[in-house]
């Protein structure tokens, strides 16, 4: 199965993508059930006008290190929001799609309005 996500930063800092990127994968774990074990893997994108620090690294101070994760660079699509990092989690479960809660933090939530919190 697979879960989406996305946050936002204020600023272009290293603390900045660490902070907003953890509040994140915790924040989609924790409202999907979703403990370690059942992670396959995490694919992060983020737009052009963050480069300080990798999404990434964020997981691997939440304790992540062992399940494969990648960083992408998001389109450069005029007019997109910026700062913007988004997530995509692949996992093991026996929950059906509609069970599942994505999660927009920050200004990210206008993207996906349409979503429960």
């Amino acid at each position: 199965m697979a879960l989406r996500g996305a946050t936002t930063c204020d600023s272009d800092t290293a603390e900045q993508v660490d902070a907003r990127t953890s509040e994140l994968i915790v924040e989609m774990l924790s409202r999907n059930g979703i403990e370690h074990e059942d992670l396959v893997s995490v694919l992060f994108t983020a737009t052009d006008d963050l480069h300080s620090q990798f999404p990434a690294t964020a997981a691997r101070s939440l304790g992540l290190g062992d399940v494969p994760l990648i960083c992408a660079r998001e389109l450069d699509i005029e007019g997109a929001m910026p700062r913007a990092i988004r997530v995509l989690m692949h996992f093991y479960t026996d929950r059906s799609r509609s069970e599942l809660r994505h999660v927009y933090l920050g200004a990210a939530k206008a993207l996906r309005d349409d979503l429960p919190e």
